[in-house]
């Protein structure tokens, strides 16, 4: 269980002082898949470097099975949308994933079997011999995930990972990670500004409000079976609701614009 408790984020600069959190409150449950949605500056990404262990809290606490988060730890991963940043990319697809594996001190006899579970898991089984530049975006990002699920986190934090993609390549990408999250109970935390995202993968929704002091002001149930229709009328139903929530939001990004 991840927990977030009041949370309070400010940044100092020399342009003075930005207050991105103010009171963020959450549970997350293990095996949940959990959506971050909101317009960009409502500090989605800002509470997931602050799960990763890469920003520290102002005031509040974040805690991982009740002992605080006060660094990165191996049992969260992060991922970002530009897979290709992430990779190394004069290393092969078994390459990159044998490279966590090797980071994290993983005994040498266990790496093969381990490569070959998780390049079969996301399809790149066919491509191991390949490198990053030979791979679609897509294919980059399934290699992102091979080598980070690879090293048997428990958390998986997604930035926005798919948001580079075209909308065929996205959906395709979707039901791959949905597939994975099935398959091995792994915690998601996923942020994205696209509703029809967080409604297609989602267990919960949490939405926040436009910075600064951001807040999450609604936590949505998705009691939908999968896959889910986006032309299910009760999708609709829901969109328009969200769609509802953000609507004072995205006007004021816009008025700032």
């Amino acid at each position: 269980m991840l927990r977030v408790s009041n949370v309070r984020k400010v940044f100092e600069s020399s342009r003075g002082t930005y207050i991105a959190l103010d009171g963020v409150s959450l549970t997350i449950s293990d095996g949940e898949f959990l959506c971050l949605l909101g317009p960009s500056g409502c500090g989605k990404s800002t509470l997931l470097n602050i799960l990763a262990g890469f920003e520290p809290v102002t005031a509040g606490a974040v805690t991982s099975g009740d002992v605080p988060i006060t660094g990165a730890g191996r049992e969260r991963v992060m991922f970002f949308q530009d897979a290709g940043s992430a990779l190394l990319p004069w290393l092969t697809v078994e390459e990159n994933v044998r490279f966590g594996l090797r980071v994290r001190k993983i005994p040498k006899a266990d790496w093969q079997p381990i490569i070959d579970k998780y390049l079969r898991m996301t399809g790149l089984d066919t491509h191991r011999t390949k490198f990053p530049s030979e791979l679609s975006g897509g294919m980059r990002q399934r290699l992102q995930i091979a080598r980070a699920l690879a090293v048997e986190p428990e958390v998986l934090l997604m930035d926005e990972p798919f948001g580079a993609l075209d909308a065929m390549t996205r959906r395709h990408m979707h039901a791959i990670l949905l597939d994975i999250w099935q398959r091995t109970g792994k915690t998601i935390v996923f942020v994205t500004h696209d509703i029809a995202e967080a409604i297609s993968l989602a267990d919960r929704i949490g939405v926040m409000s436009f910075g600064p002091r951001s807040v999450i002001t609604r936590l949505i149930d998705i009691d939908l079976p999968r896959p889910r229709d986006l032309t299910n009328p009760k999708v609709a139903v829901l969109y328009n609701e969200i769609e509802a929530l953000l609507a004072p939001d995205l006007a004021r990004v816009a008025a700032q614009s």
